[in-house]
């Protein structure tokens, strides 16, 4: 689990380390129909357990390590998602339904950069999720998690859709789903349905001072959940598109220097030499406002943008530039991938 515990506030990923750990009634029709949607959708989410080895710290030995997740079949085949840290490190991995069928998994592939992993399991016509769009999922939304918290199985929490496209340290490539869906460490890779019985998001992250659930919980969306599983099945890995900018959000004072009304837009500090950025001409100092014609309102939305791409997409950017607009395209490179922790 990364981070330690502070009075800081630090990303929490949720895989449950064994090793390290072990009202009055509403009235009817108040509230949704959570039980329906457990009792229809429920028998796709899944337990997992993973046992391998792990570093503490770079300086430390590998030592055995224990944990528990969840995840969630997206095929009726035995295809399963969960998160990229669930797996990172395991020799073995067991995927156990609701109807206590326990299945060796293998691990197709893991993308440190997104997060997501996909596992295969040998079974036939399993109960499979059905996918929903997150772009029409709206703030204030009721939304649903079900996953294995501290590895207790199949527990059910609901809440709000908190906020939207958000981003993270770390984390450039993943626009966030904030929810207040009580989630804690074991939730790791489980669903996030909305009422529709969808599946909108994959639970990733938490925001915490004591290491647990503190209102703070992050959902990957879904849609970029299945572009890196597509990939990760054809080829084993996944690909991610490359700028090359380095840049920053503006703030009021800043926005005013550029003779703009809000303080909305990218501001760029660095472009990379030999970039695909440099060879399209963007320089420091331009503030990129729309990308593809969507409006990059933060620097963070400029980089989630960029990820959800493909290598090779020529991209066209509106940018101001020493006060007036202008359109310039971009072809995307191919990112280098991170290097795997521990």
């Amino acid at each position: 689990m990364a981070g330690r515990i502070g009075r800081r506030l630090f990303v929490v990923f949720l895989a449950f380390a064994l090793s390290g750990a072990a009202a009055a009634a509403a009235p009817a029709g108040a509230f949704p129909d959570i039980a329906g949607l457990v009792e229809k959708h429920g028998a796709a989410v899944v337990n997992i357990t993973t046992a391998g080895t792990r570093k503490a710290s770079r300086a430390q030995p590998e030592a055995p390590s224990q944990g528990q997740a969840s995840g969630f079949i997206v095929s009726t085949d035995g295809l399963v998602l969960t998160n990229a840290h669930v797996v990172r490190g395991a020799r073995e991995v067991t995927v156990k339904l609701t109807d206590r069928r326990e299945f060796s998994a293998k691990v197709l592939g893991a993308d440190a950069a997104t997060d997501i992993a996909v596992l295969r399991i040998d079974a036939k016509n399993l109960p499979a999720v059905t996918p929903g769009d997150p772009s029409r999922a709206r703030v204030g939304d009721w939304v649903v998690a079900i996953g294995s918290p501290f590895g207790f199985e199949n527990s059910v929490t609901a809440g709000i859709v908190s906020a939207k496209g958000r981003s993270l340290p770390g984390e450039a490539y993943v626009p966030f789903l904030q929810t207040d869906v009580a989630v804690n460490p074991g939730n790791s890779g489980g669903p996030l349905f909305n009422l529709a019985g969808e599946v909108i998001g994959m639970n990733s992250q938490i925001y915490s001072r004591s290491g647990g659930y503190q209102g703070l919980s992050f959902a990957i969306p879904i849609d970029m959940a299945l572009r890196v599983k597509d990939q990760i099945v054809a080829t084993g890995r996944a690909t991610h598109a490359r700028l090359g900018v380095v840049a920053q959000t503006l703030n009021q004072a800043l926005a005013r220097s550029f003779g703009l009304e809000r303080a909305q837009g990218a501001l760029i500090a660095q472009v990379a030499p030999g970039s695909p950025a440099d060879k399209a001409g963007l320089q420091a100092g331009d503030v990129v406002l729309k990308y593809n014609g969507r409006l990059v309102d933060a620097s963070g939305e400029l980089a989630a943008m960029v990820g959800q791409s493909s290598p090779g997409e020529r991209v066209k950017l509106e940018v101001l530039r020493e006060g007036r607009k202008r359109d310039i395209a971009a072809t995307l490179g191919t990112a280098v991938p991170p290097r795997a922790a521990g």
